[in-house]
């Protein structure tokens, strides 16, 4: 299954053909480890890449439920799960945003940055449409004090657990796609920086049971992020088109606003009532004071920084508008300067209205000849 097309051949085992031709070798992995399913031998090991482990069976008010835990054969799943979104990648990038560049005929730093705002579109709102739905059918949107009561959340269903694993599996492929996509260096220090911090946020809900608070924070995360990749890519589009950027300006601050708000009810207030304050990893309670003022203080300084940011950028971009409308006004004063030289007369008299005026603004009179 051939993704990109090959202009050029290179020789097996160079940097070269392993870019080139990565997501076909990862598709060969992911066709082995579905073949190991067939054989009684190795279908055991196969399912630990495929299917979420730690599984548990409760009896409930709806009968029997299934619910996970996490343990470190998680790590297979992950990446397993790797393996598919850079194939995913590759099919995005292959078969829509290049036959959309090709099309926008767009410069090759443009380029760059249209291709990352597509692809992370794409995962924004996906990952959004999905985190709502965990919201809606787990119950947290009409029971919001279900986020910090009953804590430690150790026990999850499938469609929680899997969504955090998909998500760290997206977060870590995208450190190897820095290497396979090319990523100038001037550019890797800005990617590492928020692919670190999706992974530490991740990790921090999963790891302390944080799941419940964790799917919202992300939900509104992805919700402004797409915002604002969205009007990313109808600037590339059409460089006149600003509108989105201020609908994503107001959107942005409220979910700082908004997340703030979320992290300190229940993290802050609602944990801190708890009875239960003792650390105890067998049963995955973390909720101690420390780990809660760490958590806060991790959250506000992140929301801190993403604010200080957009303000940065904000005054870059005003500051960029008013030196671009002041060197119109210099471009026009000048125009109009250049057209008034070449209204002016041969012998250097200035015309106006059809008229000829002399050098201190008045109309020579005209002699009048006397009649022989």
């Amino acid at each position: 299954m051939a993704f990109r097309r090959r202009n050029k051949s290179y020789p097996f085992f160079s940097q070269e053909f392993l870019i080139q031709n990565h997501a076909d070798i990862v598709f060969s992995l992911v066709i082995f480890i579905l073949i190991g399913l067939m054989f009684e031998t190795t279908a055991k090991t196969a399912i630990l890449f495929i299917q979420p482990q730690y599984n548990v069976s409760t009896m409930s008010s709806e009968g029997e439920v299934t619910l996970y835990h996490y343990g470190w054969k998680d790590s297979a799943t992950v990446l397993f799960y790797i393996f598919i979104t850079i194939i995913l990648h590759a099919v995005v990038q292959e078969y829509v945003l290049d036959k959309v560049n090709r099309r926008l005929h767009l410069s090759k730093s443009k380029n760059t940055k249209f291709n990352e705002s597509g692809q992370l579109c794409v995962f924004y709102l996906v990952s959004s449409v999905w985190s709502l739905y965990v919201i809606i059918t787990e119950g947290y949107l009409l029971h919001p004090s279900s986020l910090w009561e009953n804590y430690p959340h150790s026990h999850l269903r499938f469609q929680v657990k899997f969504f955090y694993l998909t998500q760290l599996a997206y977060w870590i492929h995208a450190l190897p796609e820095l290497y396979f996509q090319k990523v100038r260096k001037e550019e890797i220090p800005r990617q590492l920086q928020y692919i670190s911090l999706y992974l530490v946020h991740i990790l921090a809900a999963y790891l302390l049971n944080l799941t419940r608070v964790g799917v919202i924070l992300l939900f509104l995360q992805y919700l402004s992020e797409s915002g604002f990749h969205l009007a990313r890519l109808f600037y590339f589009v059409d460089e006149n088109h600003h509108k989105m950027f201020d609908v994503w300006s107001v959107g942005f601050v409220l979910t700082r606003m908004i997340t703030l708000t979320l992290m300190f009810l229940a993290v802050g207030f609602g944990l801190a009532r708890s009875e239960n304050q003792t650390l105890d990893l067998e049963t995955g309670n973390f909720n101690t004071l420390p780990i809660r003022l760490l958590l806060v203080l991790l959250v506000c300084v992140t929301q801190s920084w993403f604010l200080w940011r957009f303000f940065c950028l904000q005054l870059s971009r005003t500051r960029e508008l008013r030196l671009e409308q002041a060197s119109k006004r210099r471009a026009a004063a000048k125009q109009q300067l250049q057209q008034r030289s070449i209204r002016r007369d041969v012998t250097g008299a200035p015309h106006e209205n059809g008229l000829v005026k002399a050098e201190n603004g008045t109309s020579p009179r005209l002699k009048k000849l006397k009649a022989p």
